[in-house]
């Protein structure tokens, strides 16, 4: 599935450029144009899924390749031992800004609670 439309979409089909740090054959991580820490870097599904609850829903172990990639990509950063923090904004209200699914893995300094 693909939104022809949506910024995610094209930056799987590296029609958008972005700073890729870690790709599997069914998900992409880059780095967040707008970085809030040190490590901020967002991880999706190459398949388009509007939100966490479309991602859940999908149940084909996606969801978990997405956390999975998350966490190797946080100990690459070497922010893992320390800690990180995951967050997927779901729905205007949460501050989703782009429709397709998107976890923003969070790390390098000290993290505040609670967030927002």
């Amino acid at each position: 599935m693909v939104d022809n439309d949506c910024l995610f979409c094209k930056i799987v089909a590296k029609e958008v450029p972005a700073t890729i740090v870690h790709e599997t054959e069914r998900t992409l991580a880059f780095r967040d144009i707008n970085p809030q820490a040190p490590t901020h870097v967002l991880v999706i599904p190459k398949e388009h899924y509007r939100d966490a609850a479309a991602l859940a829903a999908a149940d084909d172990g996606l969801a978990d390749e997405v956390i999975m990639a998350a966490h190797r990509i946080a100990e690459a950063e070497e922010v893992a031992a320390e800690g990180y923090r995951l967050v997927f904004n779901t729905g205007p209200a949460a501050g989703q800004t782009v429709f397709h699914v998107h976890g923003h893995l969070i790390g390098g300094r000290g993290l505040n609670w609670p967030p927002g």
